[in-house]
């Protein structure tokens, strides 16, 4: 082959590559739609495109994968949850990518919501003895309704838990917080002890729907590595409550007598119930139909009902009377793990005893040797929630830094470098430090309030005490 033949097969696919180049471009269905996601991901700030070369060198654009990061809105017909149409905050495929002035708003929503069911067990603290004197019941059975609300707290969120991954994090709270505000209106309307202690124990089991649910609106929002300092900001919430209610109880109790306080629970569930209605969207994940579910929903037309499926329509009742009733209590089963078993054992032993000194702070103050008024009892709350808040607001950066340090001391990187965190390493000096303080604190407030000392000795353990618990 002569040169002169190269050069005219050169010169034919160049004028080809010019023809095909300078064609006229024919858009395909579609094109208009990627085009625009394309538009619409550079409009959140993103980089929507990467350079790349074409067989003549010339660079063109292929998508990027970054823009998988960026907030995708769900359409306002296809949100989920209870009313999740009307929410001004729109619901996104995945929570982990809303701003974080957003994460920080619902974090707060959630913390909000959290301080009811705390709040609603310490506001009847220092106005116990007159809801012994005014429905005539020994104190022994006015406080049943103060131990059977904790008791409705401890058992409720295993429903409220199993029901959420069913029905969303959204649905719960709000039929719950509405729930809550409906049996502490009839606490304030209560005529006997009976009906005070079954609607308390109702509005505790209503109010604990955030303990189990929140926690995991908190960790649908935040990555494993930002989520402590999100949970103690989350639990500022649960733990203002005891601050702020016996004080603020204290005093509408001396004014207006014990049942202000139940229509001071009505009227803040309400609140919270708005704020949930309008401003807190679906965050649960979305996950794909479990094994006969789709088949579940289809409707069955009555004149084509046999025996067959009277049977299969018979098992489906049973299957959602066991989902309610039974499934939730299988958590139950992971005490057969001792790790599990020793924590739940801790925790409910602090628990416990935080209560019982809960309750013991009106009775040991109110009456000899101190003889304070109900109002400066609500104040003598004060010094256990500075301890609460103090351990919230340090205790999440605390564990951060714990878990950080513990990852760089075993060097646990992953392909990219960083750090891979493990939730047991935050156990490490705060489990000891809980072991030994936290039994000593209890027995200096104890000798401490029993010998009557100077009430700022008692209340000084008793912070440390909360601090650990």
């Amino acid at each position: 082959m002569t040169t002169a033949d190269l050069e005219e097969g050169v010169h034919e696919i160049t004028s080809a590559e010019t023809a095909y180049t300078d064609a006229p471009t024919v858009k395909r269905p579609g094109d208009e739609d990627v085009c625009a996601e394309k538009d619409a991901h550079s409009s959140f700030g993103g980089s929507p495109a990467q350079s790349a070369m074409d067989v003549k060198g010339t660079a063109i654009d292929v998508p990027y994968a970054e823009h998988e990061s960026l907030p995708i809105a769900v359409p306002r017909l296809r949100r989920r949850g209870l009313f999740g149409q009307l929410t001004l905050l729109a619901e996104v495929e995945n929570p982990k990518t809303y701003l974080r002035k957003t994460k920080w708003f619902i974090t707060f929503i959630v913390a909000l919501a959290g301080s009811t069911a705390p709040m609603g067990s310490s506001i009847l603290f220092p106005s116990l003895s007159q809801i012994s004197k005014e429905m005539d019941a020994p104190t022994t059975v006015v406080n049943l309704n103060i131990s059977l609300y904790m008791l409705s707290m401890s058992i409720f969120p295993l429903w409220w838990s199993s029901f959420s991954e069913r029905l969303g994090r959204r649905t719960i709270y709000l039929v719950s917080f509405s729930l809550f505000v409906l049996f502490n209106v009839l606490s304030a309307v209560s005529h006997s002890i009976s009906m005070l202690i079954v609607m308390r124990m109702l509005s505790g089991g209503a109010s604990a729907s955030v303990q189990a649910v929140g926690a995991g609106t908190i960790a649908d929002l935040w990555d494993p590595h930002e989520r402590g300092r999100a949970m103690s900001i989350f639990y500022l919430g649960p733990l203002c409550g005891p601050l702020l209610a016996p004080i603020v109880g204290g005093a509408l109790a001396e004014r207006w007598r014990w049942r202000s306080t139940m229509w001071l629970l009505a009227v803040y569930g309400g609140i919270i119930v708005i704020f949930i209605f309008f401003a807190l969207p679906e965050t649960l994940a979305n996950r794909k139909p479990l094994d006969g579910e789709e088949e579940a929903t289809v409707e069955r037309q009555l004149s084509r009902i046999s025996s067959r499926q009277v049977v299969h329509l018979t098992a489906r009742w049973l299957k959602v009377l066991k989902m309610v009733f039974l499934d939730p209590l299988k958590v139950v089963l992971y005490l057969r793990y001792p790790a599990v078993l020793l924590t739940v054992y801790y925790a409910s032993i602090t628990f416990g005893s935080l209560y019982v000194l809960n309750v013991s702070v009106e009775h040991t103050f109110g009456t000899n040797p101190y003889n304070f008024s109900t109002i400066i009892v609500g104040c003598l709350y004060i010094p256990n929630s500075l301890g609460y808040i103090a351990a919230s607001i340090f205790g999440g950066r605390w564990m951060d830094n714990i878990m950080q340090r513990e990852a760089k001391k075993a060097g646990r990187y992953d392909e990219h470098g960083k750090l891979i965190y493990r939730p047991e390493d935050r156990m490490r000096e705060n489990a000891w430090l809980g072991a030994f303080l936290y039994p000593a604190a209890l027995i200096w407030y104890g000798w401490t309030a029993d010998k009557g000392v100077f009430w700022f000795a008692p209340h000084v353990n008793d912070d440390v005490d909360r601090i650990h618990a």
